[in-house]
């Protein structure tokens, strides 16, 4: 792994201010963590940089399920933990014979198909849902595209979205139930993680200093999000998510 701690100035800011974007991210704006990967597939190299953003994650979980541990729906994390786990395991094994210099293309075309998830479900709204399978076979397919997109980037959150709004579940249940789905996925993968040498004792360490900003984060997007347009930023989110797929795609 590279010394993540070697970091310019510069770097270190957009560092800290993507780390205050996941808590914005884990706190109601979900389309924000895709930004987040593409960002730290260009600071760092690709492999590495999962490993670096996997606890930093999972501090903004904790945060959400605890302001949202009121709002989860149960039975539809249920149905996906055996397919998850089964996506999870996928990721592990692409994980381990990949190249940073070949992940990166893969992350980049993943980001831009979820981005068109994003904008079909926007477009077509409720028609969105009606084209989706409501089966057990579209339950399947999702549990598995969550963990594998999971494990190989951190970037489930437009599977997950599309998921839980087929669903049709209010605000908060669509959020809080989301925060505990991630929180449990994310714990499952520190393991393979360590096994595979993306997270080590220096990316630890370089983790704690961020927790500050991901708190910080998370507070004010909890606060923002009743203010802001989400429509708007989601969009402006996205464009730049698109560009930095473009660009882990071209190298």
């Amino acid at each position: 792994m590279m010394k993540i701690f070697d970091l310019v100035l510069g770097e270190w800011i957009i560092v800290i201010l993507c780390a205050m974007l996941i808590g914005f991210a884990k706190t109601g704006i979900a389309s924000m963590g895709i930004l987040v990967v593409t960002v730290f597939m260009m600071l760092f190299p690709a492999r590495d940089s999962v490993g670096i953003l996997l606890p930093l994650l999972i501090v903004g979980d904790l945060y959400a399920v605890t302001y949202y541990r009121k709002n989860v729906v149960w039975r539809y994390l249920f149905s996906l933990v055996p397919w998850v786990l089964i996506g999870i395991f996928l990721g592990y094994l692409v994980l381990d014979v990949v190249t940073s210099e070949q992940l990166k293309p893969i992350v980049g075309i993943l980001v831009l198909a979820l981005i068109g998830l994003h904008i079909g479900r926007d477009k077509l709204g409720d028609r969105f849902n009606d084209l989706l399978p409501q089966s057990r076979s579209f339950t399947i397919t999702m549990g598995i595209l969550a963990g594998f997109t999971t494990m190989i980037g951190n970037a489930a959150g437009g599977v997950m979205a599309i998921y839980l709004l087929v669903k049709g579940l209010p605000k908060q249940e669509f959020v809080g139930t989301g925060a505990w789905f991630f929180l449990f996925v994310n714990v499952i993968k520190i393991p393979f993680y360590i096994h595979l040498g993306i997270i080590t004792s220096a990316s630890i360490m370089f983790n704690i200093w961020l927790i500050p900003a991901i708190l910080i984060g998370a507070y004010f997007g909890v606060k923002m999000l009743k203010i802001i347009p989400q429509r708007i930023f989601q969009y402006m989110v996205l464009g730049f998510a698109a560009i930095g797929a473009i660009r882990l795609i071209i190298g």
